[in-house]
């Protein structure tokens, strides 16, 4: 890599930022030049308060650090993955991906109690359709409240007794050393995480030949491709922010296994399906999952 410098884009939040300097770190181990991270505030930072598909989506997270990334105020971009659009925009390119953190989802509760013993009518908060559908699923006497904002903000709304759980990703959590809050956590088994859950994502531009390449030497293989499995399952169901869809893979005896559950738009109905092919069908994979779900749900999943 030639240049002088290397600017890092990223949303400001606390958790955006550790992640911008854990790519960071890794390209301090193959770059010895100035690497600096540029903080651009987000939309969907703006806004705390709506639920993301009444304002805009997930591309509310993205959109302003992919135009500096078009006008090339910044080098590459760092994303939480399960934030980003499923269709790529038009001249940039994620290719790269750090290992995968933890990809399951966990409760925080007031006074540690855990799902199944909540009072009925507890105020659970989410801001996500597929987890109220998924939870639904296990109790049937919760009421499930849109929550927003930075984990924080989340953690303070519930001991201000406004929720009486939360639930949160682990990764993030983790990443904020946060763990000793969880009460509960869930496997990816019980609740199919969001596509692309715990992993992080660096985007560039399309012609940066330069850097994608660069790139390749900090890209997690394995992760990468579960991310392509998983985000093919989104573009084949042309999802948004709203879909309630989980959908996880991994990888066991050199095959990529991917389990997927798709709700209708009400949550009433839920789709299932599991498959495996080998690891250079990843994308293969996740586009005949995703049209299984799409057959099968006959467009209910859509508004």
């Amino acid at each position: 890599m030639k240049r002088d410098k290397l600017i890092i884009g990223s949303r400001g939040s606390k958790l955006a930022l550790i992640y911008a300097f854990k790519v960071r770190d890794k390209l301090v181990e193959k770059y010895k030049n100035n690497i600096e991270i540029k903080s651009i505030v987000t939309s969907g930072d703006e806004n705390q308060k709506d639920r993301l598909s009444d304002v805009g989506g997930k591309g509310l997270f993205s959109k302003k650090i992919e135009i500096e990334l078009l006008e090339n105020k910044i080098d590459l971009a760092v994303h939480a993955l399960k934030d980003m659009p499923s269709i790529e925009t038009e001249g940039l390119i994620t290719d790269c991906f750090l290992k995968r953190n933890f990809p399951n989802e966990i409760l925080i509760s007031k006074n540690q109690i855990v799902f199944e013993k909540l009072e009925p009518n507890s105020i659970v908060g989410t801001s996500s359709f597929r987890r109220e559908y998924q939870l639904k699923r296990k109790r049937n006497n919760l009421i499930f409240k849109l929550i927003r904002g930075n984990v924080d903000t989340r953690i303070k709304k519930l001991n201000e007794g406004l929720y009486d759980a939360i639930i949160l990703s682990k990764a993030g959590i983790d990443s904020l050393n946060l763990i000793n809050y969880v009460t509960e956590e869930f496997l990816v088994e019980d609740i199919i995480p969001s596509a692309g859950q715990g992993i992080i994502a660096v985007q560039c531009r399309k012609n940066d030949y330069e850097m994608i390449d660069f790139l390749k030497k900090i890209n997690h293989e394995e992760t990468r491709t579960c991310a392509l499995a998983e985000r093919e399952v989104l573009k084949t169901l042309e999802g948004d922010c709203e879909t309630p869809v989980g959908v996880f893979s991994f990888i066991k005896e050199k095959k990529i296994n991917l389990i997927a559950e798709l709700f209708s738009i009400d949550g009433k109905e839920r789709y299932y399906f599991k498959d495996s092919k080998e690891l250079h069908l990843a994308k293969d994979l996740g586009k005949h999952v995703g049209e299984i779900l799409k057959k099968n749900s006959k467009g209910k999943y859509k508004r």
